[in-house]
């Protein structure tokens, strides 16, 4: 599988792009190959508890504890992401395929919530559970990047697993710079200000 340079990346949502499931969202790019795109929307928190939905996982689920809208595909299926360390290699863990994190994401991989949590739960120092995912089709992200939807920006692993999902998408516009940090501010509702 022929992967580019998108897996371990981060989409945000440009201001224009107002349609509820991706509004002001901020995606963690999973898998980015010929055949399509898969992420999964890291501030969409929800109010139901990971153990409520996968028993035994919650103990190790980071802050906040609750399963997230991963995307509009899938919701009755879950995806997790966790920390860990790479050399070790838990099972049930396997990093990004075709990703080149650098250091900000050395160690981050999928998880498989079927494994023994007594097994790998230990082995993780974060992990985030999602509820669906959002996926596109061959050139169909690429088209909504030209379109300018979407920012392609690094992506952090407090990005993933840290708490205050409700101002990332903020937080990581602010830290680019230039023109994307003054969108940090962009209002709500541009008509109000």
């Amino acid at each position: 599988m022929d992967q580019s340079t998108l897996t371990g990346r981060l989409l945000v949502a440009a201001p224009l792009l107002q349609e509820d499931t991706f509004r002001r969202s901020v995606v963690f790019v999973v898998d980015d190959a010929d055949d399509g795109t898969l992420g999964v929307i890291l501030n969409r928190p929800l109010q139901l508890p990971v153990d409520e939905v996968v028993t035994d996982w919650g103990a190790y689920a980071s802050a906040p504890a609750v399963m997230f809208s991963g995307g509009p595909v899938g919701t009755d299926s879950g995806l997790a992401l966790g920390a860990a360390a790479p050399e070790d290699a838990p099972l049930g863990w396997a990093p990004l395929e075709g990703a080149d994190p650098g250091p900000a994401l050395a160690g981050v991989g999928m998880v498989d919530l079927d494994a023994p949590t007594e097994v790998l739960g230990a082995s993780l120092s974060a992990l985030r559970v999602f509820a669906g995912y959002a996926g596109w089709s061959a050139g169909q992200l690429e088209g909504e990047i030209g379109d300018g939807a979407w920012f392609v920006v690094d992506a952090l692993a407090d990005d993933l697993f840290g708490g205050s999902p409700e101002t990332l998408w903020s937080r990581v516009l602010r830290r680019q710079g230039g023109e994307l940090a003054l969108l940090s501010t962009y209002p709500d509702d541009p008509t109000m200000n």
